[in-house]
């Protein structure tokens, strides 16, 4: 054990020792004294996949209901969080005690109902306010800031189906929407009809865009028929793997030996197991 983890006063709650034992681990790794190669090679920036993967990885434990794997993928998510806090110190730009500052003033301002003198009645007076509140902290005038702007900050921010949605969203929020779903639909059919001559005629970019198109009046329609798009592919990868995992099972060879209708004639037999109630 390191010096540095013999110096913390022992009045620590167990949630601090505890939080304090893994930053002397993240410190030990990154330590050019004895530390760990692949550790010490990290940057933010090749950090960063993994920030995304572990936070996915965090709701698919919560989607299985599974409290083990929860507090595990909970743990890894946190090891990212320490990791680029460690990497920021040791250049003096911040701290992990300047993050828990910051996301702790942040949580007191813009909650004045609970810590200031602040009324609200329903949970949308609360969401005004926040929004009002983070407005103002970044300088911006909600009466003059371009909506646009704010569209950009989900594009970059979220990932491509959620931003898809938040989006729509938001621009179906000022009146940018239409009457009524058919002209949802009629857009899609639009839009498709615009992809598939976009594969027949057009160069890849081109098609590129127009499948973009296509997924985005997708997001709308599921957004006017109040289905998570998230949610709807998440299911379907999973139901693809539990189908594929049953075929496998009744298969007797490798499944490239197997001829395209064989392998269909499989993949309708696993869907028809799976489809029949318990």
């Amino acid at each position: 054990m390191s010096e540095s983890q013999n110096s913390h006063p022992q009045t620590l709650s167990p949630t601090l020792t505890a939080l304090q034992g893994l930053i002397d681990v993240v410190a030990q790794l990154r330590s050019p004294d004895g530390g760990c190669p692949w550790d010490i090679a990290q940057t933010p920036q090749t950090l960063t996949p993994y920030v995304i993967e572990e936070a996915y990885e965090v709701v698919d434990a919560i989607r299985s209901g599974d409290v083990e794997a929860i507090a595990e993928e909970l743990g890894d998510l946190l090891l990212q969080v320490v990791l680029q806090a460690q990497i920021a110190s040791e250049s003096q730009q911040f701290s992990l005690e300047d993050v828990a500052n910051r996301i702790t003033e942040k949580l007191i301002r813009r909650h004045p109902h609970v810590f200031a003198e602040v009324e609200v009645e329903t949970v949308e007076e609360v969401h005004q306010n926040w929004e009002q509140i983070k407005a103002a902290e970044k300088g911006e005038n909600p009466e003059t800031q371009l909506f646009s702007s704010k569209l950009t900050r989900y594009a970059r921010q979220l990932p491509p189906l959620m931003g898809a949605m938040k989006i729509s969203q938001k621009a179906a929020s000022i009146g940018f929407e239409w009457d009524n779903v058919e002209g949802v639909w009629m857009k899609f059919h639009e839009e498709l009809a615009e992809f598939e001559h976009a594969l027949l005629h057009e160069e890849k970019a081109n098609q590129q865009a127009e499948l973009g198109d296509v997924l985005f009046t997708l997001v709308n329609l599921a957004r006017w028929y109040e289905l998570d798009p998230e949610a709807a592919l998440h299911g379907t990868n999973h139901r693809f793997i539990q189908r594929f995992s049953l075929l496998e099972k009744d298969c007797d060879r490798p499944l490239s030996e197997y001829a395209l209708e064989e392998l269909e004639a499989l993949w309708q037999k696993a869907k028809a197991k799976l489809a029949k109630p318990n």
